[in-house]
């Protein structure tokens, strides 16, 4: 069968593979329906992700159907659709041992440091699957970037009636808000384009949307009744974004880095160190989250229509790839249909 593989950054190319083989014991035979694309395949595509090894075949926001069962699988079937997480863990690990397979020692990231979904047909740990009997399979790959923002909300420990500021309002940023807004709390956000914070504004419903001016720390206050936010979660992955939000957070308040940036972030100890502050990362996302979101698109409380802007068929990936990741738009996700 015919796969997509990125071979180096920038390039794509089709590779013909073996079928998967039957799968074994706790594992399923799936098919792959949608893929969406996401910062991680951009980062990919560019040469800027540090996790990626080349070649690859992508893909790792998936909605897929069971095919085949093997041993042991007892509570998926043929036809059963799913949203896949795609963090491989080890399941031995001291993370893992503790509940935190996000952060296994042996993760293995389908389409990163695995080949991914960008492909007919894969074999997957059983575990790994997460069915829904109502949901789409476009809904089903977008749980995954649901997923991220989950988890960092519930890093940062967002309460009822708490601001909390959303820097970067791209497809991350937005899941945040989502769940800001499910918590109870009253979401905040900032970026640099005014068709993103237009966007928030219309779209998304959020009044508190703005574009850093001269004095960031003063627009903060103005909108927020002369404080800062309790919570400020830094989803844009650049360093200078990640430096600035030491100043903007309120006393015994928290800062959630949930971009990555392989370059230097830095801070005047003093600037966190008077409001007390904390400093928490968010990485991937857990089980619990993928079970939480499909519950909330179940039954409604995340309308994701909106969420689903771009669709590419599977055989124009590599020539139209450039195309939708360069879009100056206001664009959401783009949705590869596979099959």
């Amino acid at each position: 069968m015919q796969a997509i593989e990125l071979t180096a950054p920038k390039t794509f190319r089709w590779t013909e593979i073996p079928e998967p083989a039957d799968p074994g014991p706790g594992e399923v035979l799936v098919q792959t329906h949608r893929c969406g694309i996401c910062g991680t395949d951009i980062s990919g595509y560019l040469g800027k992700m540090p996790f990626f090894e080349y070649p690859r075949i992508p893909g790792h926001e998936l909605g897929v159907e069971v095919l085949k069962v093997g041993e042991g699988v007892t509570d998926l079937g043929i036809g059963d659709r799913c949203s896949v997480e795609p963090y491989i863990n080890c399941g031995h690990c001291y993370a893992c041992r503790k509940g935190a397979g996000n952060c296994c020692e042996n993760i293995k990231v389908l389409g990163v440091m695995i080949d991914g979904g960008l492909r007919p047909r894969l074999l997957l740990p059983a575990r790994k699957l997460h069915r829904s009997t109502t949901l789409s399979f476009e809904q089903l790959a977008l749980v995954e970037t649901l997923a991220i923002g989950h988890h960092a909300v519930q890093r940062g420990g967002v309460r009822a009636g708490e601001h909390c500021l959303v820097i970067g309002a791209g497809p991350i940023g937005l899941a945040t808000l989502e769940f800001i807004r499910l918590q109870g709390g009253r979401p905040l956000v900032m970026d640099l384009s005014a068709e993103r914070i237009a966007f928030c504004r219309e779209a998304m419903g959020i009044e508190t949307a703005m574009m850093p001016g001269a004095d960031v720390e003063q627009q903060l206050r103005d909108l927020n009744d002369g404080q800062l936010p309790e919570v400020v979660i830094d989803a844009t992955g650049h360093n200078g974004s990640m430096s600035a939000s030491f100043s903007y957070v309120a006393p015994i308040g928290r800062v959630v880095f949930v971009g990555l940036s392989t370059d230097e972030v830095t801070f005047r100890h003093p600037t966190f160190h008077k409001p007390e502050g904390t400093l928490l990362c968010s990485r991937n996302s857990l089980p619990d989250d993928f079970r939480q979101i499909i519950s909330f698109i179940e039954q409604g409380e995340i309308d994701t229509d909106r969420w689903i802007t771009h669709r590419l068929p599977f055989d124009a990936v590599a020539d139209r790839f450039e195309e939708v990741i360069g879009r100056d738009t206001c664009a959401l996700k783009a949705m590869i249909e596979v099959s």
